[in-house]
This record gives structure tokens, sequence and C-alpha cells, in this order.
């Protein structure tokens, strides 16, 4: 499968052509920038089917906007780009919201930071058009963070008087985080902070009337909000194959209530059954974790614990798979020959075999960094658990041990007698996001990225800033081959 990206453009989905009039003779195309004078989104699927035959599914990413790390603050809206004219043919609107009543997207240089939310009627062609195409599409509902230079939000994680620019939602988290003087992580305050971000809105709160999806609920810009809209536009559209109730949000999903409660898990299983009861029993369900998420929790408190909050979530019956985004590093690759990758009989970062044996090997599965200076000099430290010899409790590449096994928290260190909620085997693993950069060494750190305009801007360690698109085939390659390997992928004795 792949992701249609970037998840934003207020036009870009519509299979129809849309212009916007700018005055006497003066129209604009919104969505018809290819020689064959389809629009954007059909020459692209059309591209697709012809140039990946083998490809049968797409996830379908639809944005609306965040505005602060805090989550008792945090906001979720659909805005436009301009409100000056509208669509000819395809009027803007999302969750009853018309482009004249719609917030604005922050803009840099006279230029806006990101594109638009798609508007409703695009999304519903967009999936009725992959549909006809024999395409199974994953909606992905998807938090694109606005905090601009100086926005004089403070910083949960660190105290300073500014909010990072343009974030990733995985930051969102507690006021004061936790691990900081005054967090409320851990009490009951954090869950009134949770309760705030998800708010009320109700499956009952939306209807569709007039081929359109009608908000009649609280006036609140809420993740519950966002989340069950498209939900009710994807059963408008004809139905989806997958759908995702969220993605990333590690900040979150670690947010502890009283007595080890996880809120934002709890509000996210409720979100679950509320989409399960709109789509129906065909469509399969899930939240893509990320990469560092999905299997656990060790607070650096120095309490020995060892937390599983999405347990609960993945063994929830509305659940039908785990849903992992997969940026986990492959290499530790470093220029010339004096470095303990190259001595592993790898010629080139580029090695298929060597690329191979970091997907169950190497870096967060045999070893790891204690800090930065150790990663500069290389000083490995065996992952081991000396205590229960539950290796794969540390080992977050260890998808196989992680899936096979019972989950028996550990809270002052103390393994409890009770496992998590987990079934070992019960339910499959999806990749739902995989890839790396087409950067020089990307493949140490395939979860970073360049965006000049983002504060999560960052060539991957050791990298050097050149273009390789060789690395990119290469990693995509290795995985692929890796888990198709016979053996490699178990099967499972209860599905």
């Amino acid at each position: 499968g792949v992701a249609l990206m970037p998840g934003t453009g207020e036009y870009a989905l519509a299979t129809t052509p849309v212009h916007f009039n700018d005055g006497l003779g003066r129209n604009r195309s919104a969505n018809v920038n290819t020689p064959s004078a389809q629009t954007d989104f059909s020459a692209s699927i059309r591209n697709l089917v012809e140039e990946v035959p083998g490809c049968g599914a797409v996830g379908l990413v639809v944005s609306w906007f965040g505005n602060d790390l805090r989550i008792g603050e945090c906001s979720l809206q659909p805005k436009v780009e301009q409100k000056t004219s509208d669509g000819v043919g395809m009027p803007w609107r999302v969750c009853g919201v018309d482009r004249a009543h719609a917030a604005v997207i922050p803009k840099k240089d006279g230029l806006s930071v990101y594109g638009g939310t798609p508007c409703d009627a695009s999304v519903v062609q967009a999936i009725r058009h992959m549909n006809a195409q024999g395409l199974e599409v994953m909606f992905y509902p998807f938090i694109l963070m606005e905090q601009g230079e100086g926005n004089g939000l403070p910083d949960p994680l660190t105290g300073a008087d500014d909010q990072p620019v343009l974030p990733w939602r995985g930051r969102i988290t507690t006021a004061i985080a936790a691990g900081r003087d005054g967090t409320t992580d851990g009490t009951a305050a954090a869950e009134t902070e949770v309760s705030s971000f998800f708010g009320t809105a109700s499956v009952g709160d939306f209807q569709i009337s007039g081929g359109q999806v009608v908000y009649s609920g609280p006036n609140e810009w809420s993740y519950r909000r966002f989340v069950l809209h498209y939900a009710y536009l994807c059963k408008l559209a004809g139905g989806v194959e997958s759908f995702c109730i969220g993605s990333e949000m590690r900040g979150m999903t670690q947010i502890r209530g009283a007595s080890n409660t996880f809120p934002a898990v709890e509000a996210l299983k409720v979100l679950a059954a509320d989409v399960r009861q709109i789509l129906g029993a065909e469509t399969k369900i899930s939240y893509a974790a990320d990469w560092s998420e999905y299997f656990g929790y060790h607070p650096q408190d120095g309490s020995g614990d060892v937390l599983f909050p999405l347990d609960d979530l993945w063994a929830h019956p509305e659940i039908d798979f785990v849903g992992i985004d997969n940026y986990m590093p492959l290499t530790d690759w470093r220029e010339g020959t004096e470095h303990l990758d190259a001595g592993g009989g790898a010629v080139a970062v580029w090695d298929l075999a060597a690329l191979k044996g970091g997907i169950e090997g190497g870096e967060g599965f045999d070893w790891y960094y204690a800090d930065d200076a150790a990663r500069a000099a290389q000083q490995r430290t065996p992952i081991t658990d000396g205590a229960h010899g539950e290796d794969w409790v540390f080992r977050y590449k260890d998808l196989r041990g992680w899936w096979g096994s019972e989950h028996h928290p550990r809270l002052g260190g103390v393994r409890q007698a009770a496992p998590t909620a987990w079934v070992p085997e019960s339910k499959p693993i999806w990749f739902i996001e995989i890839g790396c950069a087409a950067l020089d060494k990307a493949t140490n750190q395939p979860n970073k990225f360049l965006d000049l305009l983002s504060s999560e801007s960052a060539l991957p360690v050791h990298s050097d800033g050149r273009r390789d698109d060789l690395i990119q085939a290469r990693y995509l390659r290795a995985i692929l081959e890796h888990w198709a390997e016979p053996g490699r992928n178990p099967v499972s004795s209860v599905y």
C-alpha cells in the first residue's frame, strides 16, 4: 500500500475540476495541474494503478490543525488557506463549517505554512473513486501542529517561553510534562486535561442528510468531533477497508491519571467502539502507534516501572490489528571504515544483508546507546533483562517476542503476577507507515526528515545531507524481503 500525501489541499482530493473566480475573466484552477486535463487526484490514481500494479491499498490522509502542545489547551480545527474566494462547483465545507466561518491557516512570509483541510465533498469523491478502482482504502485522520515562531505558548516539555515551531503531534502532553516539577501526570487533574482534548461529541450528534454529514453536537473543536466526523464521511462515501482512530500520539497515550491509569488510552477505546458503531463489522479499526510507543512505556524517573499503556487498546474487541508507524533504525553507519558497522562485513551503508540484519538486530534489539556521548564513541550497552529474562520488554525491535508473550507490568521494578489484557498472538501487526528519507545514511534514523519550516527538521545522525535515492529503495526492499521470508513472519495459533 501507499499513502496519499500530504493530507492537505482544499480540493486536492476532488475528482471533478474546481476553480476560483478572481474577478471578471480571471479564473484559476484549484486542482487541474497536469497535462492530461484530469484533476490532480484522478491523474495521481491513474499513474499509481499503471505504474505500481501490485499496489492494492491506499492510505487516505486528511488533516485538521492543532494549536498547542498542552493537551488541555489544544483545539483541533479544519482550516482554509484564504477566505476571499470559494471553489466554483464545490464550495469548501468541512464538518458543517463553510469558508466564511472557517479559521485560516497561519502564514509565513505571505505563504500558508500548510495547505487547507480537504473539503468534505472532495474526500467523498476520493473514497468513491478509489473504491471503484478496486483499491482498499485506509482512512487516516491526521493532526498537523501550526505553532509559529514566538508563539508565546509555554513548552510543556522544557518550560521554555515558546513551543517549538510546527512540532510533532507526539509531543502533545500535560501542561507540565511528566518528570518536571508541578506536573499533573499521575493525578486526576491529568485526566481532566485529557478529557478536555477528547471532548464530548457523541455518535448521535452526527447524521447523514442531503449528501452531507451534519453535526448538531456541542460547540467544541475536539478530537472526538474530528474522528467521528470522518467515520460518518467514510460511511457516506460507501465505506472503507480500514480506519485509524489516530496516530503517533505518544505523549498523550503515556499520560497517567490517578492509580496508574492511562486516560487517553481509555478515551481511544471508547472511540474505537463508537467508530465500529458507525462503520460496521466489515471495517478494520486500529490506532497507528509510533514505533517507540506501541510496545510499552518505561518512565525515565528511576522508578523501575515497566508499563504497557496501549495493551488495553490492542486487546479491545473492536481493535482488529496492532498498527505501528515503523521508523526503527537499521544501521549505525559512519564515514570511512573505522566503525563497528563496517567491521561486520558490510562495505557500504547500502549492503542489503546488513540492512536486513538491522531489522531484528542491532540498535533497539541487541544493544542501545546510553547517551549521546556513548553514541559518538560507539559504546554499546547490551539489552538484557537480568531480573526475569524477558529481554523483549526492552527491545522495541523484538516484534515477535512482544507479539507472542504475555505482558507483565513492573511497578517499582517488581514484576506483577497478573499480565495485561494482551493475549499472545491474538492480533496481526500492520506497519501503517514505513520508509526513510532519500538522504545519506538515512537508515541510521529513518524518522528524520528535512522540512525547513519545522522544528522537527533534522538530518539522520552522521548524515552529510547529500541526496541518496538508493538508500531509500534499499531500505524498503530490506523490510519487505525480510518479513516475506518463509518462517520469518510467525503464524498465529489464535487467528
